[in-house]
């Protein structure tokens, strides 16, 4: 693991301390999940630290949303309100990035995902978080884009509207201020 991604103990011990209280704040997202097995398995994944570290950074507010029995892993989240602020005016992928001539936005989606150590949330995943509370009254996220979608130049991002869910279409190159994306990260 890089020194770039690596939290110094000081700063770990600042976030675990975030993630506990947002951990214990909000138990009706991980029912039959306690904190301690949780914070072992963190603490023995310092690049996971990381990541989630980045997702607090960009005001994703990650949290415990369930547990894999499969592979043994706990899954996170982002459960801002909205779309994480720190991540919104961005297109979808590098490639619409490339395509803009004018008014390039400063990132796209999956770069940022992927340099985050991060998966942008699938439509599945997007409705399961939606079980969890309402997110996104007010922004949209990108969410991930099958790949016959995305190879005719469009994406597909996501909000909660009226009760429901809504899964929209886009020009993967498009941007707009209250649109970013919804990450998760097993640990």
């Amino acid at each position: 693991m890089s020194q770039k991604n690596k939290l110094s103990p000081e700063q770990q011990e600042s976030l675990l301390s975030v993630l506990e209280a947002r951990f214990e704040n909000n138990k009706h997202r991980h029912k039959n999940i306690e904190w301690e097995k949780v914070e072992s398995k963190l603490k023995a994944n310092p690049e996971k630290l990381w990541s989630l570290d980045e997702m607090e950074r960009t005001e994703g507010e990650p949290d415990v949303v369930g547990f894999d029995e499969k592979t043994n892993e706990y899954i996170f989240y982002d459960c801002a309100a909205e779309s994480p602020k720190g991540r919104r005016s961005i297109c979808y992928d590098h490639e619409a990035l490339e395509k803009r001539k004018e008014n390039k936005p400063k990132d796209s989606a999956v770069n940022m995902a992927s340099e985050m150590g991060i998966q942008i949330l699938n439509e599945e995943e997007y409705h399961e978080l939606q079980k969890l509370g309402k997110f996104d009254t007010k922004t949209s996220s990108w969410i991930l884009t099958p790949t016959n979608i995305r190879k005719l130049g469009g994406a597909i991002f996501s909000d909660f509207r009226y009760d429901t869910v809504f899964v929209y279409h886009n020009g993967a190159d498009s941007y707009y201020a209250a649109r970013g994306f919804r990450g998760s990260l097993r640990v």
